[in-house]
Order: C-alpha cells, then structure tokens, then sequence
C-alpha cells in the first residue's frame, strides 16, 4: 500500500499511513537493487512523539484514537509557540544552580526550542496510532528484571552503603541536576566519577550517541538530530545516525567474529528473508549504547520497505543476565529530503575539561589546599 497525505485530526497536515509488512513482501513497485532485493538506501526522519514504554496508565492499550493523537499533536504545537516567544532582555539571572525544573542544568545553560526537533506527534502502524515503540510484552513496558540483575543491583547497593556507613572520610560529588557539591561518604583515595575522563560516559566523551539513537536497537532520541541514513551494498550496509556520526556496519552473509572481539556497536550481520532485511548483533561491550543492556544482549532487527518512502523497522531484544524475557517494538523510517549534517562533538566539548577541572577544585577546596595550576574562584 501507498502513504497517502490527508488533511485530518482538525485540520493539522498529518501523514495517514497504511503499513502491513505484507503488503510490502507484494508491492512489485518496491524500488529495487540489480539483484532484485528491495533498496532501503536513503535519508530518513525518525522524530516521533510516541515514547519507547507505554504509559502505564494505558495498560495493553496499543492504539490511540484520532483524537488522542490530535491532543499529543497540538500540546507539541502549544509548547513550540510559547517556548518561540521573544526572551525578555531585561529578565534578571537565573538562580545560582537552577530553577530546579526539567532541562539541562535545571534550565539554565541548555538548549532553547530553536534548536529541538523531538517531532509532530505520534506515528501509525496500518492506519493505526500507536501508544509506545515497544509491543511485546503487551503492556509495551520493558519486561521484569532477571533475578540475576537484581541480585547485582542489591549487592551494589549495600557496598555503597557500607563505604558511607565506615566514614573514613568524605569526597566531593556533583548533584546529577544542578552540578553544586555534596559530599559523598568515601574514602579520597577511593576511586570516584570524577577521577579521570574513562570514567565519564560514552557519550559524554562524544565516542557515542546519546539515548541508543545508534544502537542497536536504533531509536529516536526525543531531541535532536533524528535523522538516519542507510547505504547499501550486495556485501555489506552501512547505517549512520546523525547523533555523534555514528555508523554501524551490517558484513551480510558473514559469521560473527569470535566472542572476545568486543566493539561499542556490537558486531552486526544480515541476511535477507524474503523482501525484509534481518540483521542479528552479538558481541557488546559491558556498556552498549542500549544503556539498559550489557554485553551479553541479542538484537535482531528486521527492516521492511513499505512503500518508496517508508521503512518499517522492528527489533527484539534478548538478554537474559538484565530481564526475565525478550521485549519487541517498532515504529516507521519516514523518507526525508533533509541532508545529514555533521555533529561536531569533539570539537565544541568543552564540558568535559569542565568536569574534570571541577571536580580538583572541589577536592583541593575540600583539604584547604590552592589547586595546582587552576584558579579557584572561591577563595
């Protein structure tokens, strides 16, 4: 079937599709590669305002109503008109720290709504809105954690409390939301968060993309830079995410490498069935890009075309150190014409000097000392 555009959901331009993996494997005018498999090459968008879990308030609720969908569509609309707004220029500062709402720093510092581009509104699968990415389990919620996880989790838990119930001394920290310090029952000669960069997280040190936008699973990021592209070859295709640049490299046909070959993607390999592309990771690292994960996860993803302008994309997650069972989602690949553009990480993170110059300034405030080589602007 064909995407069709209609004036719908009180008179917001929203894309009516009518998706069924089916009906792709029977579209004869799929554009096709020489070698008669479906060509998934290009640019797509994949903003959605349909959240990765459900709320738990729907329940096993997969579907919204037209009218459902239209509130989530204009409550976007809503908030990008007053967050548009002109900024008063005689506005005083911010209070030291933050106003203590969402957003980065607690809305001091971070991105204004110029600069976001989390989507429209919710996305359809077969005429249908959806309520969440996942499907399986059918609350769309990812599924209990394994005894072993918890069992990890708990023992975490009670070495942290047995570092601060000793009190040998104590080490400075920053809050997660407005980055003052606090002090942290912990020796100072325990290894800390903010003892040298390998300790920050991946993304924090630009090597990879924020919230799983790279993956696998590759999902929207409820941000910015939601844009993927596909190449493809007979032998191997390439899927970039515009986040961080990073691109992932699906060997087709090929057997995965040994399992002591660990790598920040996971080693990927495809294979088509029929007119949908499957493509199975193994072998992550400890910390994947699926934050939720380890590496002992599965990801097998299936990318369907339903028509010249649509990806269906559908992913199942195993991992049975982290939950009880395997969950599944999915959500479209709208065609885009926007052009990829570079994210320059590397080149603008000045916040990670930030943090690591802090954190001494901290610790040297701490023993009454001057830092050496830092000036301290609390003396």
């Amino acid at each position: 079937m064909r995407s069709r555009i209609a004036m719908c959901l009180g008179g917001l331009a929203v894309v009516c599709l009518a998706l069924s993996p089916v009906a792709a494997a029977q579209n004869d005018d799929l554009p096709r590669t020489p070698s008669g498999h479906p060509d998934l090459s290009g640019t797509y968008d994949v903003s959605t305002l349909t959240p990765m879990q459900r709320p738990t308030a729907l329940g096993e609720k997969l579907f919204l109503t037209d009218e459902e969908a239209a509130e989530i569509a204009e409550r976007e609309r809503s908030r990008n008109v007053a967050r548009n707004q002109p900024s008063d220029p005689d506005r005083g500062a911010p209070p030291q720290g933050g106003d203590g709402s969402p957003g980065a720093a607690g809305n001091v510092g971070g991105y204004n709504s110029f600069w976001l581009d989390r989507g429209n509104g919710a996305f359809q699968i077969d005429g249908q809105w959806r309520t969440s990415i996942l499907i399986d389990p059918p609350n769309g919620r990812f599924p209990p954690q394994s005894e072993a996880r918890i069992a990890a989790r708990a023992a975490a838990r009670a070495a942290r409390e047995s570092a601060r119930a000793a009190g040998e001394s104590a080490r400075p920290r920053f809050r997660a939301n407005d980055g003052t310090a606090y002090w942290l029952e912990a020796g100072l000669d325990a290894p800390g968060p903010y003892d040298n960069m390998e300790q920050r997280g991946f993304a924090e040190r630009c090597l990879l993309a924020f919230s799983s936008t790279a993956g696998p699973p590759t999902l929207p990021n409820y941000f910015y830079n939601n844009h993927k592209r596909i190449v493809q070859g007979e032998d191997t295709v390439v899927i970039l995410v515009e986040m961080v640049h990073d691109a992932r490299i699906v060997r087709m046909n090929a057997e995965h490498d040994p399992p002591e070959i660990r790598k920040w993607l996971g080693d990927s390999i495809g294979w088509w069935e029929g007119d949908t592309l499957v493509v199975e990771t193994t072998n992550f690292r400890e910390r994947p890009a699926f934050a939720q994960g380890s590496e002992n996860m599965t990801v097998t993803e299936r990318f369907a075309r339903i028509d010249a302008d649509t990806l269906l994309y559908n992913f199942t997650v195993e991992d049975s150190t982290v939950w009880s069972a395997p969950f599944t989602g999915e959500y479209v690949w709208p065609r885009s014409d926007n052009k990829m553009f570079e994210y320059a990480c590397h080149e603008g993170n000045y916040a990670l000097e930030g943090i690591m110059r802090g954190a001494r300034l901290l610790e040297a405030d701490f023993r009454g000392e001057e830092p050496e080589g830092v000036a301290n602007p609390t003396r």
